[in-house]
């Protein structure tokens, strides 16, 4: 700004000055101050950052730049009539009209010549745009700074003042925010916006939704060419003064919306996978940037087709004078915070209006320079640099509840982040008629590049006339809600580590520790002789004398007794603390084992089963065999493949491949309910492939070079692998051994 100004100035006194002192001290208000408070702040700090270590403080430096925002103040206070006085002088006098529409202004320091133009607008809306921005630094700052840092709570003041003084301003900063008044004459500000998926005509759209003070409109971005300034066309809008949720019971039954397949799901996740990896591989090896660029193209394909088809939890809008509007959600989290944000702005005494043309062309036109979510929530929208998120397993145990008013029957749910999205991983049981209820549960949640666990409290409803219309499930409702961020130097200690979790009143305690993927897919041969988990499958059926493993024949027999309706068997993680007491059990032998199984949670008895496959020595179709069976599902000609396929079952010792069969037949069985259990033959080779097939750790270092590519690349294989045999016609082991061999009747 000085750029401009010192010229202006220096003619301010010739006989022919462009503009007079007063008009240069209008548009240039503070200029200097301004320049000076930032210029002690750089000599301050530069030297700091020079001569670096982690033991350097500086938060003093930031907190005494927030505390001279004052300064700021009274620029922000004479911004109108800077901006009425430049254009009052561009309209009488052409030379400064000149000069402001194309201001030469120096660019970063590095680059010689780096002069951008800007207009005089442009210009007188930077410091403002400064305050915005030094507090988008400070959250970094904060995000990166350890808590007990001399630091922290000096940036965490700064960060206080400098929102405090951004939300005192905001109202009468931009000209552009108050260019729309609502119909109070009120200033009319953007509370929320997001990306929702809405229902229109049948098929998904994906909408940027935007919540005013007194209107929610539902716009998507126009496509514009290249270098093109990009703008919204609205799809509706509606006045909160006319608009009503629907209570689930009464929304009419919609056009069905049919959720998408499950195992097409996966399919475009483990695409993505895949392309991450190569990307990461291309990058490594300095590939071509086309390349990469072809790579990261095919990835947002597939991962804006995800961000579409993966929410099923609908979210219904209703306008008083007429239509309703249907919008899906991947998690409740986001359908109660939308909720909440309108319910809010509705305690208001709020008007209906219309709005006209012109005003709907201004609100429009506003969201763009408005919006505060500026990219669709996927990955490939991410810089390099930001934290790719975790992989691994989470272990949560959830404690317990305080802050409860009245008795109720309450339960949690745990979700975390996937792909963009957040997915539901776990469930605790329902404690029934309490205000204080200890749960006490362990779970293990697979992340998928997570960064955020979000906890949501519920009281359960048993009132069989509140049925959601949508989904045909009895609306619970929602107590409290919670997110923390997974930060990697916290979780990855080996330790358990405990936090609580506050909630519009409600503290919910839990704990948390993670293992990495590196870690997990380890398998750990047992030194033991006695018990079952961990010893090889053929010592366990030897002293049995059995075909199949006892635990085995027992776990499916209760899955298929009272599991096999179950919603999302096998995928649902059972509590951890159970399936270790169902553990200890079979391994001790214990005379209660089927009293036990009969009386605890299906989804744990489901858990058992996959843990002891997950702990076997050695996978159940062996390490020998792994390369081979890698080999085979890769062949193209389907009579080779089966050919191999077979040969390699043959190959199998006696005990991995009757157990195979057996399990085969049950995984069969679990996918003929796949319309009411949501467990495709596709979605069973996911849970398992990986769990039979997964090499021992020596095998696995021969195949493959890093932990990322053992879990793209392998992992598809090996879901492969299972999958060919789920869909082959029945296979017999007699048929199989062509030998007098017989598949014996008490298996």
């Amino acid at each position: 700004m000085f750029q401009p100004m010192k010229p202006l100035k220096a003619t301010a006194t010739t006989s022919q000055p462009v503009l007079t002192i007063q008009q240069i001290e209008t548009i240039f208000y503070k200029i200097q101050d301004i320049y000076e408070i930032h210029k002690e702040f750089y000599d301050n700090l530069c030297p700091k950052v020079q001569q670096w270590d982690s033991q350097v403080t500086m938060g003093h430096l930031f907190q005494k730049l927030a505390s001279q925002l004052g300064v700021y103040k009274a620029f922000v206070d004479n911004y109108k009539v800077a901006l009425e006085t430049a254009e009052k002088c561009s309209q009488s006098n052409n030379q400064f009209q000149k000069i402001s529409e194309e201001l030469k202004v120096k660019g970063p320091k590095d680059s010689k010549d780096s002069h951008t133009s800007v207009t005089m607008e442009a210009l007188l809306y930077k410091p403002i745009d400064r305050v915005t921005r030094s507090t988008l630094v400070l959250h970094d700052l904060l995000k990166h700074t350890p808590v007990d840092h001399p630091d922290y709570p000096l940036l965490q003041d700064a960060l206080r003042i400098s929102q405090n003084f951004l939300s005192s301003i905001n109202e009468d900063i931009d000209p552009r925010r108050t260019a729309v008044t609502t119909p109070k004459g009120e200033t009319r500000q953007l509370v929320k916006d997001g990306f929702l998926v809405e229902v229109s005509e049948s098929s998904r759209k994906l909408r940027h939704v935007f919540l005013f003070t007194d209107v929610l409109l539902c716009a998507k971005l126009k496509k514009t060419s290249a270098g093109k300034h990009q703008q919204y066309d609205c799809k509706w809008y509606i006045p909160l003064a006319d608009l009503v949720f629907p209570s689930p019971e009464e929304s009419e039954a919609s056009p069905q919306v049919h959720p998408f397949p499950d195992h097409e799901l996966e399919d475009m996740k483990m695409k993505i996978s895949a392309l991450k990896s190569e990307i990461q591989k291309e990058k490594a090896n300095k590939g071509q940037s086309r390349a990469i660029e072809r790579l990261k193209k095919k990835m947002f394909e597939n991962e804006f087709l995800l961000l579409l088809n993966s929410p099923t939890i609908p979210f219904r809008i209703h306008n008083r004078n007429g239509k309703s509007y249907l919008f899906l959600l991947s998690s409740d989290y986001e359908r109660s915070e939308w909720r909440e944000a309108i319910q809010k702005l509705q305690k208001k005494d709020l008007q209906a209006f219309v709005l006209s043309s012109v005003e709907l062309q201004v609100l429009t036109g506003s969201c763009f320079k408005l919006r505060t979510v500026h990219n669709i929530p996927v990955t490939s929208n991410k810089d390099d640099d930001e934290s790719p998120g975790l992989y691994g397993f989470l272990h949560v145990i959830v404690h317990s509840a305080k802050g409860f008013k009245q008795s109720a029957n309450l339960y949690c749910t745990l979700e975390v982040d996937s792909f963009g999205y957040f997915v539901s991983k776990a469930k605790t049981r329902v404690f029934r008629d309490t205000t204080e209820p200890k749960w006490d549960e362990e779970f293990e949640i697979e992340l998928e590049g997570s960064q955020s666990l979000r906890i949501l409290c519920y009281e359960k409803c048993y009132d069989k006339t509140k049925v959601n219309k949508d989904n045909n499930e009895i609306v619970d409702k929602i107590m409290g809600k919670g997110q923390i961020q997974l930060d990697p130097q916290t979780v990855e200690s080996k330790n358990w580590h405990t936090d609580v979790i506050e909630m519009n009143g409600i503290k919910v305690e839990f704990s948390m520790k993670f293992t990495s993927r590196d870690m997990s897919l380890k398998r750990t041969p047992s030194k033991k002789q006695t018990g079952v988990f961990g010893v090889k499958i053929s010592v366990v059926t030897k002293r049995e004398r059995s075909k199949v493993p006892y635990i085995v024949r027992q776990c499916i027999e209760e899955v298929e007794k009272r599991g096999i309706e179950e919603v999302g068997i096998y995928r649902i993680s059972g509590v951890a603390t159970d399936i270790q007491a169902l553990k200890a059990v079979f391994d001790a032998n214990n005379k209660d084992i089927l009293l036990m199984l009969s009386d605890m949670d299906i989804n744990a008895i489901a858990g058992t089963l996959k843990l002891y496959f997950r702990e076997l020595p050695e996978p159940l179709l062996t390490d020998r065999l792994y390369p081979a069976f890698m080999e085979g599902i890769a062949l193209s000609d389907p009579a080779a493949k089966e050919n191999c396929m077979m040969h390699l079952l043959r190959s199998l010792p006696d005990p991995n491949l009757i157990t195979f069969l057996f399990l085969l037949e049950h995984l069969k069985r679990v996918a003929e309910k796949e319309p009411i259990n949501k467990m495709s033959l596709h979605n069973l080779a996911t849970v398992f492939g990986p769990t039979l097939l997964r090499p021992s750790e020596v095998e696995s270092k021969a195949h493959l070079t890093s932990a990322a590519d053992i879990w793209s690349h392998d992992v598809m294989a090996q879901v492969q692998v299972l999958l060919y045999y789920l869909q082959h016609p029945p296979i017999s082991f007699a048929e199989l051994k062509r030998n007098t061999l017989y598949f014996s009747t008490d298996v």
